[in-house]
């Protein structure tokens, strides 16, 4: 076995979608002869606990290593899991936090993660040492352990950094020290790991010292596992149940979507009334409140947060999914994990997103629906479409040889190929 050091501070027991890439690729790296041992958060107040995702390591022997540092969400560990905020007041503290905090407010938990780390390198051998972000902070403090230990380091992109949809910088000074970081940390990796080809392309053009091949696309996934154990939930009706996961954000919103439903409601109420519109996650409250402004609940299941496993369960029970991806600047580098896990669910999918590295993905899987995520009316047309195929059994079928290459174990494959090239080990 060879030996990788992870540091991620998004971690189970936290839920939602930033602890999974990293999970997974822990679950299955050693499959392909490469043990982990995983630097994280302690314990720390969050917006959710996922219980589901903490079993996928039971009786894997993989040793977690929990540090606590001052950050915030360290500060309110007591209050366990945390009410989500109303998106103006995320807005507002994001912003706080970014004028104060760089390059986040994780920084102190990455020094304390590398000091660990110091640590454990002075006990024992480890053959490559993986960084995800965010938090970049990590990635910026361990970018300094090149200085040390000749140890191949691999930085894995799950969003992008500098200059991103979700950067705020209140000062030239804060767009250059962010810019500097980021050179910094990718002159001193080995490799680069990003998720999609928008991430990489700004990248590559941002730091024109890079080459392709230094920059590696691996994906988010799905774990055919989690679909295997689901247990579907029994349909007590007729009705076409339309399933929208996961949470809404600064780039996404159901606003045009439940407008272009009351549209439909109003002109074609005999199809409005055999349709179900789920959500699973944060539907949060400003879009609880619209709902009732365009008098809904008839319509509408708000299933809450539920842990992922349940998730799974009620992608597998829903006839289509939907998603979206709001159409501002700087939004075509953000692909949505739930993307490949709508596909592993291998249902039928309507994608209201702009062009950009979502649409990109969407348009290759053949049982998707994509139109803009701001027309209305486009919208409308798209969900009467899809009740069409549903009446006459007609939805396009996914791909499963397609599938293959957004699998989980897959893709770890790939990722512990790249860390063998790098240490120059046989690639078994």
């Amino acid at each position: 076995m060879f030996k990788v050091l992870v540091i991620a501070y998004y971690f189970p027991p936290m839920g939602l979608s930033g602890v999974q890439r990293t999970l997974k690729f822990i679950k299955y790296m050693k499959n392909y002869n490469w043990e982990p041992t995983v630097i994280t958060a302690g314990e720390v107040g969050y917006f959710a606990h996922d219980d589901s995702l903490t079993k996928d390591l039971h009786n894997t022997g993989i040793r977690i290593i929990r540090t606590k540092g001052r950050d915030p969400n360290s500060r309110l560990s007591k209050y366990g899991t945390i009410k989500l905020p109303r998106e103006i007041f995320r807005k507002i503290y994001n912003k706080l936090s970014q004028t104060f905090f760089i390059p986040d407010n994780k920084i102190s938990w990455s020094k304390m993660a590398y000091l660990k780390a110091e640590e454990l390198l002075k006990q024992e051998n480890f053959d490559a040492i993986f960084v995800t972000g965010p938090p970049f902070s990590a990635m910026h403090v361990f970018s300094q352990i090149k200085k040390k230990h000749n140890i191949p380091l691999i930085v894995d992109y799950r969003d992008l950094w500098y200059d991103s949809y979700f950067s705020f910088y209140p000062t030239p000074i804060h767009r250059l020290l962010h810019k500097k970081m980021e050179y910094n940390v990718l002159k001193a990796a080995d490799r680069i790991i990003v998720t999609n080809r928008k991430i990489k392309e700004k990248i590559i053009n941002q730091h024109k010292f890079l080459t392709l091949n230094d920059v590696v696309i691996i994906t988010h996934g799905f774990d055919p596992e989690d679909f295997e154990k689901a247990k579907m939930i029994p349909k007590h009706n007729n009705r076409m149940i339309l399933t929208y996961s996961g949470i809404f954000m600064v780039y996404n919103t159901p606003k045009y979507f439940l407008k272009a439903f009351k549209e439909i409601s109003i002109e074609h109420p005999e199809i409005a009334k055999n349709i179900e519109l789920h959500f699973v996650g944060f539907l949060r409250k400003e879009n609880q409140r619209l709902v009732r402004k365009l008098n809904l609940q008839e319509f509408v299941f708000d299933h809450g947060y539920v842990d992922h496993k349940d998730a799974v369960s009620i992608l597998l029970s829903s006839d289509v999914l939907w998603m979206m991806v709001g159409k501002r600047k700087n939004i075509d580098a953000i692909l949505p994990g739930k993307i490949y896990e709508y596909m592993g669910a291998k249902k039928p999918i309507i994608a209201c997103v702009p062009e950009g590295a979502a649409k990109i993905v969407i348009q290759e899987y053949p049982a998707s629906y994509i139109c803009k995520p701001n027309d209305i009316a486009e919208i409308k047309k798209t969900i009467l479409k899809v009740y069409s195929h549903y009446k006459s059994s007609k939805f396009p079928i996914a791909d499963d040889e397609n599938l293959f290459k957004f699998r989980r174990d897959y893709l770890t494959e790939k990722l512990t190929k790249e860390f063998q090239f790098l240490i120059k080990a046989d690639v078994r």
